[in-house]
């Protein structure tokens, strides 16, 4: 099973809104498609978007990381030795998770295809359907409000609502015009993106504790390097609170894990660098005790059924957030996983599942 070829292409979908975040606002859904070609036939399909705030790739960084660096090093190898090659793929080039990604998610696209079982099958199997959170967007009170109704109404319970943008204040009000809007019976989650300074998160917390606004959670509430910031605010709240940007690697789990520096921890294959690092990572919280969760940034649907494949697959993986391919104007892959409101259900074929793949150039078989 010899790797024959590498090839990398472009594709951007419009969103139907613009998601907003403290970090960020997208308005299109721009990816780096990889696809690897095996001597026998079998092709594997893999995605990075690019997310210069929090990974630091753009589109041309993932191009020429995978052209010039990754390609080299992997043609004519055999996917058998696949140890060999996801340990190489982590240590040829530093930092450049996302390009590492969408090869790692290709490779392994490959290798369950070879064992002619579905990528969670292949990663473990622990179940083949999750649900998914949906997220609302930084704006108004009002319009943040009338997003998580027409969210709800459309059959999620699940919400994760970006914060961290302007006075703590602001936030709250944000909070308290969801919760009046959604009733009580809706799960909540808050992600700040690094919005907060620590003791702004503890105060911003407290207050919607003693305001019973019944936050499940509290996503990555300071800056991604201050792991102390991190800890006061989990040590000082008795909402959980979920690392997110401080832990791409699994030396960086290692110490939010050591340190107790958060009660849960989120990883997503574009910081990790692929499902081979994120198995690691995984494995190491779950010896701790602490539960994950997977999300991504904003992917179609190829890179999206990637990742959940990958948490699926695993017991500990407990929160989902893959709402990604629902927010974009138009579906650019057939194939992977299928949704029904907030469920998703994972594929039976063989790989990623991935049938077709709309990209500049055209449209190309999945399996060809």
């Amino acid at each position: 099973m010899i790797i024959e070829n590498i090839q990398t292409f472009r594709t951007a979908v419009p969103l139907t809104k613009p998601f907003k975040t403290a970090l960020r606002t997208v308005t299109v859904a721009e990816a780096i498609i990889v696809k690897i070609t095996c001597d026998n036939g079998i092709t594997g399909w893999g995605e990075a978007p690019p997310t210069l705030v929090i990974t630091g790739d753009s589109l041309a960084s993932i191009e020429a990381a995978i052209t010039e660096v990754i390609k080299p090093f992997l043609l004519k190898k055999s996917l058998l030795n696949y140890e060999t090659l996801f340990q190489g793929l982590k240590t040829i080039l530093v930092n450049n998770s996302s390009a590492k990604a969408a090869v790692d998610m290709a490779l392994y696209d490959c290798l369950s295809q070879q064992c002619g079982l579905p990528l969670y099958q292949f990663l473990g199997g622990y179940r083949n359907e999750i649900e998914t959170d949906f997220t609302v967007s930084v704006n108004s009170p009002q319009e943040m409000a009338d997003d998580a109704a027409n969210y709800v109404n459309n059959g999620f319970n699940v919400l994760k609502i970006k914060v961290g943008i302007g006075e703590i204040a602001e936030d709250i009000t944000r909070i308290q015009a969801i919760r009046t809007r959604i009733g009580s019976e809706i799960k909540i989650r808050l992600d700040a993106n690094q919005g907060w300074k620590p003791k702004d998160a503890v105060r911003a917390i407290r207050k919607m504790e003693d305001l019973s606004l019944d936050i499940e959670l509290v996503e990555q509430p300071v800056k991604a390097d201050d792991l102390d910031g991190l800890k006061q605010v989990t040590d000082s709240v008795d909402t959980l609170i979920m690392a997110d940007e401080s832990v791409f690697t699994p030396k960086q789990a290692f110490e939010v894990i050591r340190r107790r520096c958060a009660d849960l921890i989120n990883i997503k294959l574009m910081k990790s660098g692929g499902i081979h690092q994120a198995q690691i990572i995984n494995q190491m919280a779950e010896t701790a005790g602490i539960e994950c969760m997977v999300g991504s940034m904003i992917e179609t649907r190829l890179g999206i059924t990637a990742a959940a494949h990958f948490a699926a697959s695993k017991k500990n993986i407990t929160r989902f957030d893959f709402d990604a391919p629902l927010m974009l104007a138009e579906e650019a892959i057939s194939g992977g996983i299928t949704y029904n409101g907030r469920k998703i259900t994972l594929p039976d074929q063989a790989g990623l599942g991935i049938e077709k793949v709309h990209i500049e150039g055209g449209v190309f078989n999945g399996k060809q």
